[in-house]
């Protein structure tokens, strides 16, 4: 299965929905599985910095196969810059996470930026959450 522009734009829709119901706004990118940006959104007021920001961490979650935070717990615990996977693109920075299959694979990455990183991390979780269970 692959993620298709409707499913992206699904996501970006529910992480909206959950941003407006805590009063706060964002901006959201969805990329397929090589990262390559498939969807994004910049809500009302959120900052010009998380535009970037979001379709970073959605890059590198759809590319490392593992979450935003996950990484950045990796570059702490080997005490090693992003830099060294020689990608600039690359962020350890929370708020990225992986979407995958109902099979276990990676099908795209969803970025979240605007709140605190713990924030990030727990919105773009749940929305890579909620697209698995959509799928047929």
């Amino acid at each position: 299965m692959k993620l298709d522009r409707t499913a992206a734009h699904d996501v970006l829709e529910g992480v909206v929905v959950q941003a407006n119901a805590l009063g706060r706004p964002v901006c959201v990118a969805v990329t397929d599985e090589r990262g390559a940006l498939l969807a994004f959104t910049r809500m009302d007021g959120a900052p010009f910095r998380s535009i970037k920001l979001s379709e970073a961490k959605a890059y590198s979650a759809a590319r490392l196969g593992v979450s935003t935070a996950a990484f950045h717990e990796r570059l702490a615990k080997d005490a090693m810059p992003a830099s060294y996977f020689a990608d600039p693109m690359l962020t350890g920075l929370p708020g990225g996470a992986v979407i995958r299959s109902q099979s276990g694979a990676t099908i795209g990455g969803v970025g979240i930026s605007g709140l605190a990183p713990a924030e990030d991390q727990q919105l773009a979780d749940a929305a890579a959450a909620a697209q698995i269970t959509k799928q047929d």
